[in-house]
């Protein structure tokens, strides 16, 4: 029975893997849907406007549509990394992530510029064709058009309606350069183009404000009945990327948070949310594979009875997200340069903590040296969590924000490290390795069953500004999910039977899967999938051996599996709550993923040569390669003593990098794993070092004399 166990246990491993794994595909119920809920829908437009651009003395029009309405953030993604004017106008009209504005990218947009030709029944976009060819070379396909053909007519008002309501061969079916209040009727979808609020000038920025608030109470004055109205800062206007105003007022929305399906979070919408909104508020039915966006709905869920805490609470989210984007770089590439410097001070350490038995070849290491390297290695691997945890007090808020996340993030760490250094000063190698690698996964559970509030605009977490991610688990935080779940697991099988061991480990990975991909929780199916091919790794060497192509085929398999049923499940789902992976498969269908495949790839290029963790994971690779696994490194001898611990380093690598790869962030998911994997590894090594030659000592002679007494 024993042999039988040892011989099938990857096998048995990788199966309750991947059923356990499953339930995590647990569908969210479907939506009731909508009925239709208006005659008219007017969009309209104010490049730029921020929410705390809008007051109750300046704004009034917006303060009162603010009130009667339902409010968000916006985020103006856009295929531009900085997204002008056209560009999100553009996008408007797409319905999915379009590019207007020519050439490299400024810090500063151009002014907007779209040539127009007026006919007496319209007017028309000469250079619409080229426009339309040019999106739908790119990785998303986007149509010019598409919501305009979406409705029997459209009107545009101003020039950047024009590029929102043209049909794909360039047709405007009702154009006026001037807002012209008899026109709001003229079709049932009208786009409406305030101008811009640009730079930082408060006096400048109120006036214009100013202007486009009197243009909008001329609208809500002549507004047509049971008609809606969407008031949407649609850009940028400089490299200062911002979350920006949208309020929807009328039939179906007439208080609470603006939420999307784009990104199931109350209080934000994305612009290619605006054309489904239009759309499903009309009635009319929605090009699902042409718009990469869902129509947006109001949620009362938390928004403040006043008005004033609620765009305070959007504004406030507008700062934090600004900042969190420059004290993020700066975070993460202080913690690359001090851990790569640490790693480097410990090779010293590492070289004279074995103590051989007979005469000393050298002076050992004072004691208390060690006791501070172990203390510093401990720090480094919680500085991730410890930067997740700051997030709790809104250090965003302060006159010097970079400096107060450091003080939290420092303060956080003092007492983290403190309390896991004196329970662990005494214990067994892996201790430390198991305790902090646990506690930092769950740190993350912790934040993703309450919300991910501490993800959301988080130095480790994710900004709402580029349009990733709203909810859920993010990039780092998967890292330390996957970390915690592989190494916390090893730890824990290494107090079972070798027998039951990958099963320990399969257990604990299950429940990792299902905090990362049910739509409940993480919602990242592809991260679930990852974890499950490095569970199966783990589990599967939990018993000894090492990597072989038979159980790395294990792993694959168990992977495709719980890829596969994530995939079904998903075609039954609404087309909303697909996951990557269902979508995926859509693609795969239609012949369009291709689109997904090249933006992943362009994807990785970008952020390995951008992010400060590709440094990080390049270096662990050099110091592992050099160091760790020569013969006084403390790797191998690890390794050999802790099998679970071998099985989870293994999975760990694989999972991070396929994570990375299907993710489009190349290192940046196992560079998470290992900032704070790597640390607790050399502490290991130290320690099992220092242990390595220990000797049971001899009982004490006994004279003879005392023998014979």
């Amino acid at each position: 029975m024993r042999h039988w166990l040892h011989r099938f246990s990857p096998a048995l491993a990788a199966l309750l893997a991947g059923l356990l794994g499953l339930v995590a595909l647990i569908p969210q119920p479907a939506a009731a849907p909508a009925a239709p809920t208006a005659d008219y829908v007017l969009l309209v437009g104010v490049a730029g406007l921020r929410w705390d651009d809008i007051n109750a003395a300046d704004t009034p029009a917006m303060w009162q549509m603010a009130q009667g309405g339902a409010i968000g953030a916006l985020s103006v993604r856009s295929a531009r990394r900085i997204t002008c004017a056209g560009d999100g106008w553009l996008t408007l009209g797409s319905g999915n992530f379009a590019v207007y504005t020519p050439g490299a990218v400024t810090p500063v947009c151009p002014d907007l510029a779209v040539p127009i030709t007026e006919g007496q029944s319209g007017a028309s976009l000469p250079d619409q064709g080229d426009l339309v060819a040019r999106n739908r070379a790119l990785h998303w396909g986007a149509q010019p058009g598409a919501l305009a053909e979406g409705v029997r007519c459209a009107t545009a008002i101003g020039p950047g309606a024009a590029l929102a309501a043209a049909r794909p061969y360039g047709r405007i079916d009702v154009y006026s350069e001037t807002l012209d209040d008899s026109l709001l009727s003229a079709c049932a979808l009208t786009l409406v183009d305030l101008g811009e609020i640009a730079g930082d000038d408060p006096v400048s920025r109120a006036a214009d404000a100013r202007r486009a608030d009197a243009a909008l109470a001329s609208i809500l004055a002549a507004r047509p009945p049971r008609s809606v109205v969407v008031l949407a800062g649609l850009s940028d206007l400089d490299s200062t990327s911002r979350l920006h105003v949208a309020i929807a007022q009328g039939p179906g929305y007439t208080g609470g948070w603006l939420t999307s399906p784009s990104t199931s979070r109350p209080g934000y919408v994305q612009v290619v949310d605006l054309a489904p909104t239009a759309l499903a508020a009309l009635d009319r039915p929605v090009p699902g594979k042409l718009f990469a966006g869902g129509a947006a709905s109001a949620t009362n869920s938390g928004r403040p009875a006043d008005v004033t805490a609620a765009v305070s609470r959007l504004a406030d989210a507008d700062r934090e997200a600004t900042v969190q984007r420059r004290v993020g770089t700066n975070f993460f590439t202080t913690l690359v340069v001090v851990e790569l410097l640490l790693f480097v001070l410990c090779v010293p350490l590492l070289r004279r903590a074995r103590r051989p038995p007979g005469p000393l070849t050298h002076r050992p290491v004072p004691r208390p040296i060690v006791r501070a390297a172990e203390v510093l290695l401990i720090a480094a691997s919680l500085a991730v969590p410890a930067a997740l945890v700051a997030d709790l007090l809104p250090w965003w808020r302060w006159t010097r924000p970079g400096l107060g996340f450091g003080g939290v993030t420092l303060g956080v760490l003092f007492v983290a490290t403190f309390l896991i250094a004196y329970a662990t000063r005494r214990s067994r190698a892996i201790a430390p390795l198991g305790g902090v690698a646990a506690i930092a996964a769950l740190a993350v559970a912790f934040d993703v069953l309450t919300g991910s509030r501490l993800q959301l605009n988080g130095v480790a977490g994710y900004s709402t500004v580029g349009g990733g991610r709203y909810a859920g688990v993010g990039v780092i935080g998967l890292g330390l999910l996957v970390t915690g779940a592989l190494l916390g697991g090893a730890a824990l099988a290494q107090r079972f039977e070798r027998r039951w061991r990958p099963f320990v480990v399969s257990v604990i990975g299950a429940v990792g899967m299902v905090v990362i991909g049910s739509p409940y929780l993480g919602a990242d199916a592809s991260g679930a999938v990852a974890l499950t091919a490095g569970v199966c790794i783990a589990a599967a060497m939990a018993v000894g051996g090492w990597l072989t192509v038979t159980r790395l085929l294990w792993a694959g398999g168990a992977a495709l599996f719980v890829m596969a049923g994530f995939a079904v499940l998903d075609l039954f789902r609404p087309e909303e709550q697909r996951s990557s992976v269902g979508r995926l498969l859509v693609r795969t269908q239609d012949g369009t993923a291709g689109f997904i495949a090249r933006r992943i790839g362009e994807a990785n290029v970008v952020t390995t040569v951008t992010s400060p963790l590709t440094v990080l994971v390049l270096g662990a690779l050099v110091y592992t390669t050099f160091v760790l696994i020569r013969d006084w490194g403390g790797a191998r001898r690890l390794l050999s003593v802790f099998p679970p611990v071998r099985g989870a380093v293994s999975g760990l690598v694989v999972a991070g990098l396929l994570a990375g790869v299907i993710e489009g962030v190349s290192f940046n998911v196992l560079g998470a794993a290992v900032a704070t994997a790597l640390p607790l590894v050399v502490l290991s090594c130290l320690r099992v070092l220092d242990h390595a030659d220990d000797r049971s000592q001899p009982a004490p002679r006994v004279p003879e004399a005392e023998l014979t007494s």
